[in-house]
């Protein structure tokens, strides 16, 4: 008999990139790995909630009718492809830049003068009340409340700069929560929740790994999918716009191999206290120091499974805010396609649960190398 196995879903910040996510989630549904806990920041919030908040044979169609919703334009042309992804892209990113994203987020006119005070919620270039009526529409904040799967969204309190993560099964999740998640300033307003103003998380951390690491049950196995936007690893630049484009993967990767290597020595830590256990002598089983101690030797296995968005050929530091409907696709298709290249890789499908290990799995990473060559390893 298997032993028992956690499935998270960890889903990162990154904007109109986020496309990538509801496409690799819809191969993972398709393989049957369903999560048991979301956790997301910023538009992985938005996902998750989406996912979370529908039952299992809605969430793909709802995916589908969010990105619908908040892209346009042509989803493909006739003309070249290359050149057609190249002038889609910019003119996509400067059609939301002027006119906001349906369904989203909408202009409007911020502060005549900005050394006087305005109310914080009207501190912002775009009105966030689009993404409230478009959540409220495709989320069902009952079901979500209802604890049969797991939601964790990541927000920073504006007053105290503190990072927090609002938990459905500590408190009861509503639209504001994950308005509040993707408040990424001065784009976007602080959301008021209990009294406080909060901002996007990953103004503090773009990948919600970490906390779910921190909070699981260390007496289960545990598998992660950790669907990553920005990519740490990257060619140099060889122009200034080139320089942009990577300075914004650097920033918003949120060091994702760093933490994976952290966890890596935790993890070795736990099992170096759980053999130490054998070796105390019985007297010593009541010091407050052992007992301090040997709590943190419950151990299980930990599988990360990384798909990481690789950058496009086409894209430029604006690729974040790309709604256009063509981008849209490209970034769902790619999502889907290592989703499925990584659960057929052979070294997954032989993979078994770790016994006291953390396995980390990047199956996609050799696909891109012939595509860019400059890539590190």
């Amino acid at each position: 008999m298997a032993a028992k196995e956690i499935i998270g879903l960890v889903l990162q910040g990154g904007g109109a990139l986020g496309a990538y996510q509801a496409g690799a989630f819809e191969e993972l549904n398709a393989g049957g790995y369903c999560p048991h806990w979301y956790a997301g920041i910023s538009i992985g919030a938005i996902n998750a909630a989406i996912i979370c908040g529908n039952p299992p044979e809605k969430r793909v169609a709802r995916l589908r009718e969010f990105w619908e919703r908040v892209t346009n334009g042509a989803s493909s042309s006739f003309v070249a492809p290359d050149i057609m992804s190249a002038v889609s892209a910019d003119l996509g990113a400067n059609m939301a830049a002027l006119f906001g994203a349906p369904g989203f987020f909408a202009p409007r006119l911020p502060p005549v003068v900005p050394t006087l005070p305005y109310p914080p919620t009207s501190l912002s270039l775009y009105d966030t009340q689009p993404l409230r009526d478009t959540l409220s529409a495709l989320v069902d904040f009952d079901l979500i409340n209802a604890k049969r799967d797991r939601l964790s969204v990541g927000a920073v309190n504006v007053r105290t700069g503190n990072f927090q993560y609002f938990d459905n099964m500590t408190e009861t999740i509503g639209p504001d929560h994950v308005l509040a998640s993707g408040a990424l300033p001065p784009g976007f307003p602080p959301v008021e929740i209990n009294g406080e103003l909060y901002w996007d998380g990953g103004l503090v951390s773009n990948t919600p790994l970490q906390y779910i690491l921190d909070n699981c049950d260390p007496k289960t196995n545990l598998c992660v999918f950790q669907v990553d936007l920005f990519s740490a690893r990257g060619p140099a630049p060889e122009t200034l716009l080139d320089v942009l484009h990577r300075e914004k993967d650097i920033r918003y990767s949120s060091r994702t191999r760093l933490n994976t290597d952290l966890l890596k020595r935790a993890h070795d830590l736990r099992v170096a206290v759980k053999r130490l256990s054998k070796k105390i002598r019985p007297e010593l089983h009541k010091d407050p120091d052992w007992l301090a101690l040997s709590d943190f030797g419950d151990v299980a296995g930990v599988t990360i499974a990384q798909l990481i968005h690789r950058r496009a050929a086409y894209e430029t530091d604006s690729k974040d805010y790309d709604f256009s409907r063509f981008s849209m696709e490209d970034h769902w298709k790619a999502g889907a396609a290592d989703a499925v290249a990584t659960l057929t890789n052979p070294k997954w499908v032989s993979r078994r649960h770790p016994n006291e290990d953390v396995v980390i799995f990047d199956c996609t990473k050799d696909l891109y190398k012939s595509d860019n060559k400059k890539e590190p390893s």
